[in-house]
């Protein structure tokens, strides 16, 4: 080959590999704004599959948890298979099995007891599939999930006993309503409310059973704590509001009036409390956020882009009072 055209030859050879690079370049360009949503352009919330174990439809709170999951996978396009574990940890697992067989990219749960998931959680591991714990903890290694987003309960149950602590004036007899026994909500409230009041001789928990965060249970074991202690009860701590507000129906079908005759604590801070303290028959509620729809699904799309994200994810909350219910009530969601 002469000069002339390996000239050519090299100037023709040039301008295919000038064009094949504008191509691709334009392609990256294209793709980045497609996946604008992930820094490196990966994988986009139209792109995942997540299957969300839910414990049930206990209360109000889990009521508005679920709503924001299930509304905020429709925002963003994610393709959400979702399931209702009707308050038995049998069904989570079983749910957790069919995810992982139909291979989605992420799992959230929101477990309905501490123990008992470390089983199906090592599946989920070995099939590659991150595991996201929402709104409640599991009893297992940390590395059979990825992260924990959710409330510090042992705060909320501190909270609660602060509040307690100035409405009783540092004196008086308290009686119980525990959360779903082995609920981490359950357990944390627990030992929180007690870590502060330990401080407090002249206070006293006179007796304390399982609600289950439901307003008929929190109803019923209202109703067997009055036959038993009467006018010997100067307040309540209830683990969620649903369980105070059945505690406030005990309270009146009994001839007492709450909010008065016996000072309520709960925790939740639904709609329904804020009504509540309205209508000055509950004295404060310490926030634990159910909406945590856009926060989940953003770590999942970090989680599968390969991006590392803390171990836990603590919400934000607040305490109320009933001089900011009025106020307050009409932005509640949930």
């Amino acid at each position: 080959m002469n000069g002339f055209l390996k000239q050519r030859f090299g100037f023709i050879w040039l301008v295919l590999f000038l064009a094949a690079c504008q191509s691709d370049a334009a392609a990256i360009t294209e793709d980045t704004v497609l996946l604008s949503n992930v820094e490196d352009g990966i994988i986009a919330y139209e792109d995942l599959v997540v299957g969300y174990s839910q414990i049930g439809a206990e209360s109000e709170w889990r009521t508005g948890n679920t709503a924001s999951i299930k509304e905020a996978a429709e925002n963003l396009g994610v393709e959400l298979i979702f399931s209702d574990g009707q308050q038995k940890q049998e069904n989570q697992i079983k749910a957790i099995r069919t995810f992982i067989a139909q291979q989605v990219d992420v799992i959230g749960v929101s477990p309905v007891v501490e123990t008992g998931w470390d089983s199906v959680f090592q599946e989920a591991k070995d099939a590659g599939i991150p595991i996201i714990l929402v709104d409640r903890r599991a009893d297992v290694p940390e590395d059979l999930y990825t992260t924990y987003l959710g409330s510090d309960f042992v705060e909320e149950g501190r909270n609660a006993a602060r509040v307690m602590v100035d409405l009783l004036g540092g004196e008086g007899d308290i009686v119980e309503l525990v959360g779903t026994v082995g609920s981490a909500p359950a357990i944390d409230r627990y030992e929180g409310f007690r870590e502060i009041i330990q401080d407090y001789p002249g206070m006293r928990i006179i007796a304390s059973q399982s609600g289950d965060f439901t307003r008929a249970k929190g109803e019923e074991v209202m109703g067997d704590f009055l036959q038993l202690y009467g006018d010997e009860i100067d307040a309540v701590y209830a683990h969620n509001d649903d369980m105070a507000i059945g505690a406030i129906q005990a309270i009146e079908a009994y001839g007492l009036k709450p909010g008065e005759d016996i000072k309520i604590v709960s925790i939740d801070a639904i709609r329904d409390a804020f009504q509540a303290m309205i209508d000055g028959k509950l004295n404060a509620t310490i926030e634990c956020n159910p909406l945590l729809g856009p926060q989940f699904f953003e770590l999942a799309l970090k989680v599968v882009n390969g991006e590392v994200v803390p171990k836990w994810i603590p919400s934000e909350e607040e305490i109320f009072f009933p001089e900011d219910a009025e106020e307050v009530l009409p932005t509640r969601k949930y």
